[in-house]
């Protein structure tokens, strides 16, 4: 694995746009801080994803990363999209704002496809470069078969 693995958080919105980020010093933890709420509240508007890394896994959402996605839909008064970004793979469900259990299918799925910027999620997390992230890097330097593929 990398030399200094470590959660990283990001805000993503419209057009899979990074607005904000910000990192813990533990692989494990990403304790809450008054500048990502700070940063999430002036987003509010744009937020469309938000995500952060495992990157000693696991390719789950923890009891901890479920109670603060209820206190932030709540907070913002609409579902938002969470995943999070493994070393093998990524996740992401929809957080509706009715309560737990009620309503549409809250299991988190795979996602086949992930957006260009889970390479450097995953970089700044430490993570070494898996089969995954190198296919996206040969996507991103040939668009064109993006453009075919997504047609």
């Amino acid at each position: 694995m990398g030399s200094h693995l470590r959660e990283v958080f990001f805000l993503v919105g419209e057009g899979d746009v990074v607005l904000w980020s910000d990192a813990s010093e533990s692989p494990v933890r990403l304790p809450d801080t008054r500048a990502r709420w700070e940063a999430i509240w002036s987003r509010r508007e744009r937020i469309v994803e938000i995500a952060h890394s495992h990157p000693i896994g696991p390719i789950a959402f923890s009891r901890e990363d479920e109670t603060t996605m209820r206190a932030l839909v709540t907070a913002l008064g609409r579902p938002v999209l969470f995943s999070v970004v493994a070393p093998d793979g990524m996740i992401r469900r929809v957080e509706p704002v009715d309560e737990p259990g009620a309503g549409e299918d809250r299991r988190a799925r795979l996602v086949e496809d992930e957006p260009w910027w889970t390479r450097l999620l995953r970089l700044a997390s430490g993570m070494q470069e898996t089969s995954r992230t190198t296919d996206l890097a040969r996507a991103v330097a040939a668009p064109s078969e993006i453009a075919t593929k997504e047609q």
